[in-house]
């Protein structure tokens, strides 16, 4: 009986010091509380970095500005005020024009998948390394990168070629997209995304870079804008995924790689499912009378591509840093076959 009772009792203590090693990580995201995104990852995924680690690390996600604005995560990883952040790189432009290059190539890749590629396989980790080495002195480290989803244009007339594009007033960010648009022979309008319904209702605009298919069709967008293009033919932000150096060195090799693992896999599977259910929601709409679903021909495709390369290049010119991103994406680009040698 004594023997037994010892044994239990060593179990119990062993189980309590592999709880009591277990690290939380505390990561400031850019999704909103009840997003898709923040469900999604929350219940299918923080649950496996746990297991992928034996217990010892688990992830707590906190949503947009609960501890700092989105736009100053990386100086609060880089302090250790939060553990690390998930975070839209396009909040980071104005610190580095090579974040808005890597933060969201406009009319660049065709999935996300591609992107996610790119980082992970093509170079995209680095360069997302030495943006923010240039913001933080080296304080933060960039585990991975990259989108989870393709943005759709809701329209309220018809944009079903490149040359439509001609004359069309669009809602769009001012920057980059501005500059693809009026490129393309579009008039960018910088309106603010809380007045898009009103815009595209009133015909102040006749099309809008808003959001993902599923989260335009939630917020009732094709009531008044019932030409969508989808897939999109522009945005598709990326994200990041860091770690404050001093923690992601305090980690083992083991762990580390288990994070980068976990967050790939995480958003390989939240692309997928966020494009099935895209898919899904375009196909219902496109079988009535109410709603015409527009899928531009990859010609079409190509054509604002070429002319939003020349926009890139001249943003590129802003930085050093910003050109060396360019040149990044082109050639991985190139190499899958978006652009021809």
């Amino acid at each position: 009986m004594k023997l037994t009772q010892t044994a239990v009792l060593a179990l119990s203590v062993s189980a309590l010091a592999a709880t009591a090693q277990a690290q939380t990580l505390n990561i400031q995201t850019s999704f909103n509380a009840g997003d898709f995104s923040t469900q999604f990852i929350t219940d299918n995924w923080l649950p496996k970095i746990s297991e992928m680690t034996d217990g010892r690390i688990e992830i707590v996600l906190t949503p947009n500005g609960s501890v700092v604005p989105a736009k100053e995560t990386p100086e609060a990883v880089a302090a250790g005020v939060i553990d690390g952040d998930f975070t839209s790189v396009n909040y980071f432009a104005g610190l580095e024009p090579a974040y808005a290059i890597m933060g969201d190539l406009i009319s660049g890749y065709d999935t996300p998948q591609q992107m996610l590629g790119f980082c992970k396989d093509g170079g995209g980790e680095a360069m997302m390394q030495k943006a923010a080495d240039s913001v933080t002195g080296g304080e933060v480290h960039v585990i991975a990168c990259g989108p989870y989803s393709r943005e759709a244009l809701p329209a309220r007339t018809p944009i079903r070629t490149f040359e439509d594009l001609a004359g069309k007033k669009i809602r769009s960010p001012e920057g980059l997209a501005a500059a693809v648009f009026s490129a393309a022979g579009a008039s960018p309008v910088s309106i603010p995304f809380s007045e898009v319904f009103g815009a595209l209702e009133k015909g102040i605009v006749d099309a809008a870079d808003a959001s993902a298919y599923v989260n335009n069709d939630a917020t009732g967008l094709h009531d008044v804008a019932p030409y969508p293009l989808y897939p999109g033919i522009h945005s598709m932000p990326s994200m990041q995924f860091t770690l404050n150096t001093e923690t992601w060195e305090s980690l083992s090799e083991e762990d580390q790689q288990a994070l980068r693992s976990w967050w790939y896999d995480a958003m390989f599977a939240m692309a997928e499912e966020v494009s099935k259910k895209d898919a899904e929601l375009a196909a219902r709409d496109n079988e009535t009378d109410k709603i015409e679903v527009i899928d531009w021909a990859q010609e079409d495709r190509d054509k604002l591509r070429d002319v939003a390369r020349a926009e890139w290049e001249k943003y590129a010119e802003k930085s050093d840093l910003a050109k060396e991103a360019l040149d990044a994406n082109i050639a991985y680009m190139t190499e899958i076959g978006l652009f021809k040698n």
